[in-house]
């Protein structure tokens, strides 16, 4: 195949764009930004469910303070009860007994009753403040999960808006290409997923860094000018310009 050899060395001008696409795209596929959201969500996640553990501990240690408080208070109810009855003098001796049996006994639940619930009430303490803790750290973790989103949303306007660039720039490029020669370069460009040419330069192939060895390298020299050669390594069109050290 052969076309103009001014038109070949239009072909670096359209595979710099490629290049630049290629690296874009990677770049999109591989944002360290978008790679701190997800792990900002992770954290927030993590976080949140530490908030709902933390909050159910404190209602269920409330609870039990309140049952406890509730039993307490029947049977503070019952000793005044019990007291009353002896104050009135009008209980036969041996139901006065029974009542002062009763009484220390409920005495005894009394003070049990209160030390499981002095217990209770600082295990409650321990769980508000941890529960204070985790909610700092969801508030925290949602912070930064925000400012995360915030940066790759930038950072993905930037790929968007760079992508617009080179993808006009490289349309005008190939306006000025004559058909055949883009069609081979295109064919070339997506079996090798970034470029279809590449620069002659110190006789070695831009595209894949290989110097051409003395038969490959007569056998451009020794070609047209306008003739399309290409590496035999990589595939893509070689363009030769004077830097090509033919």
């Amino acid at each position: 195949m052969k076309a103009d050899h001014f038109e070949q060395q239009k072909l670096l001008d359209l595979a710099a764009e490629d290049v630049a696409l290629t690296q874009l795209a990677h770049r999109r596929r591989t944002l360290p930004e978008a790679a701190a959201v997800t792990a900002a969500e992770e954290a927030e996640r993590s976080l949140a469910a530490d908030v709902v553990r933390a909050e159910t501990e404190v209602r269920d240690l409330g609870r039990e303070v309140k049952r406890l408080e509730a039993d307490v208070e029947t049977v503070r109810q019952r000793e005044d009860k019990d007291q009353r009855l002896l104050d009135s003098g009008s209980v036969s001796p041996k139901e006065m007994t029974n009542l002062q049996h009763e009484l220390e006994s409920l005495k005894r639940r009394q003070t049990d009753l209160e030390d499981q619930e002095l217990e209770l009430m600082e295990r409650l303490e321990v769980a508000e403040t941890a529960l204070r803790g985790a909610q700092e750290g969801l508030d925290k973790a949602r912070a930064d999960l925000e400012r995360a989103v915030q940066l790759r949303d930038d950072a993905l306007a930037d790929i968007a808006d760079r992508t617009t660039q080179h993808e006009a720039a490289r349309g005008e490029v190939a306006g000025s290409i004559s058909a055949p020669l883009l069609a081979l370069y295109d064919r070339i460009r997506t079996q090798t997923g970034t470029a279809g040419a590449a620069m002659l330069k110190s006789r070695a192939c831009q595209g894949c860094r290989i110097e051409l060895n003395g038969r490959e390298l007569a056998a451009v020299r020794n070609a047209d000018p306008h003739e399309v050669v290409r590496c035999e390594n990589c595939g893509r069109i070689l363009v030769r310009t004077a830097e090509s050290g033919l």
